[in-house]
């Protein structure tokens, strides 16, 4: 009676098992999210007090699910542990910035915008222009840049650089 109760009982926890098992790996594609690295970072100086950086992604999104951009936003970390937001700028801007500053070089990519549709298993690359109130010195001597993009329905990607 024993061995039997036993042999049941391990039947039934071997079968809750497989099922959870198969549920969390029919669920793996269902969470919202990019992937990334930064390829590529320009910086170059407006004036004495502000300067702007220009960086060049790759992303995928792993997900079932589209994502799309609600906001992006680059944050500067600097050496001493301070952080600084940048203020994006708009495609039609960047083209200027681009046109306006030969030190940045070439435009590659479009701009990473808001509203913008991210299908499901697709990879692309983009980027994103901020300008910053810190001199471009700060800027060049930078711990690192952070990207953070917005899904509209709440899930924030952060791309670091380094």
């Amino acid at each position: 009676m024993r061995n039997r109760f036993a042999a049941t009982f391990a039947i039934g926890i071997a079968v809750i098992a497989v099922a959870v098992g198969a549920i969390l790996f029919m669920q793996r594609g269902a969470r919202v999210e990019l992937t990334g690295k930064m390829l590529k970072v320009r910086t170059a100086p407006l004036d004495e007090h502000s300067s702007v950086a220009v960086i060049d992604f790759r992303f995928a999104n792993p997900s079932y699910v589209r994502f799309v951009v609600r906001t992006v936003t680059v944050i500067l970390e600097m050496p001493d542990g301070r952080t600084a937001e940048g203020s994006t700028v708009s495609e039609m801007d960047a083209q200027r910035l681009f046109d306006g500053l030969p030190l940045l070089g070439q435009k590659f990519n479009n701009t990473l915008v808001m509203q913008e549709n991210i299908p499901a298993h697709s990879s692309e690359d983009r980027m994103v222009a901020a300008r910053f109130e810190v001199p471009s010195s700060v800027l060049e001597s930078r711990k690192r840049l952070v990207l953070r993009i917005e899904d509209v329905d709440g899930p924030i990607t952060e791309i670091s650089e380094k």
